[in-house]
């Protein structure tokens, strides 16, 4: 009885796998959500299908609660955007998507990542700090409002 109680209580476990240009309404609406200059769903369906395009995404059930997507160029790689439902943040999903994501950038022939922060995203410099990226620059007044965007490297392999 305490295991049935335990198991329906329990958080379901998000899996991980590849987006598909089917999951670009869903992409859209969680990045909407979650910046202030959302994706449109048709920008979201080119980057998808998109070769060059990177895509992962962290779902339970059928419903999208994470996703991470980057560009390829050569051996580099930037990552245009990581979310997450605010429900399933501080959760560990995030780091699980960056992980996958970073490996398979590396398999992918990837040998440098870079991404764009903003200064005052405490979270998220956490959360890259600790998947070993590090500052390589600085973009004074790059987002809206005049706030600094921190540009961010790390190496793979």
């Amino acid at each position: 009885m305490t295991n049935l109680v335990t198991r329906l209580l329990a958080r379901p476990e998000p899996s991980f796998s590849e987006a598909r240009e089917r999951d670009a309404a869903a992409i859209a609406a969680l990045h909407a959500a979650a910046f202030q200059r959302g994706w449109g769903e048709d920008e979201v369906q080119r980057l998808l299908i998109d070769r060059a395009v990177v895509a992962d995404r962290a779902t339970i059930g059928r419903t999208l609660i994470g996703f991470i997507l980057s560009r390829r160029a050569a051996d580099e790689a930037e990552i245009l955007s990581i979310t997450v439902a605010p429900s399933r943040r501080r959760h560990g999903v995030a780091r699980r998507l960056l992980d996958l994501h970073l490996r398979r950038l590396a398999g992918l022939g990837a040998r440098a990542v870079f991404l764009e922060v903003g200064e005052r995203n405490v979270p998220a410099r956490r959360l890259y700090g600790r998947a070993g990226f590090h500052e390589v620059g600085r973009r004074q007044g790059y987002y809206d409002g005049g706030a600094t965007a921190l540009v961010l490297r790390r190496d793979l392999g």
